[in-house]
């Protein structure tokens, strides 16, 4: 992993307001920076917060695809349709849009997610029913090469 991407690790469990502003963390919010992206996080049912860095690079890759039928340009109106730009205020928090929060079924409680190079937001009964369903990974961590 390259020393100027940042690394998001840890989790913390917190709750929307009233008017579905999250906020962000202090860990998550300086290494994502003034400007960054939320997005579906599919197959997973959450969304994912990006740096810009990150977000440039995936595009980059995207633009850069082989194939450019009607499934890439069905899959790209998806996702860009399901991500927006966003900063936090003052106070740290961010306002996720309702369409998103609808997509992820997060209405109240949420779980922030550190996963490597982002963000993961998940509506806290779903990402507790994924944890516990993750089992031991002990084998599939040897796989990887990781001992």
């Amino acid at each position: 992993m390259a020393a100027d991407r940042p690394l998001f690790t840890g989790s913390v469990e917190h709750s929307l307001d009233d008017k579905g502003r999250l906020v962000v963390p202090a860990r998550f919010r300086e290494r994502l920076g003034s400007g960054f992206f939320v997005s579906i996080a599919e197959p997973d049912p959450c969304l994912a917060l990006y740096p810009a860095s990150i977000w440039n690079e995936f595009c980059a890759r995207l633009e850069a695809a082989p194939v450019k039928d009607a499934r890439y340009r069905s899959f790209v109106r998806h996702l860009f349709a399901h991500t927006e730009e966003l900063s936090c205020d003052n106070q740290g928090r961010l306002v996720l849009p309702p369409v998103l929060r609808a997509w992820a079924h997060i209405e109240k409680d949420v779980t922030s997610v550190g996963t490597l190079t982002r963000v993961e937001v998940w509506a806290k009964d779903r990402y507790t029913a994924v944890a516990e369903g993750a089992g031991d990974l002990t084998d599939f961590r040897s796989e990887l090469g990781l001992y």
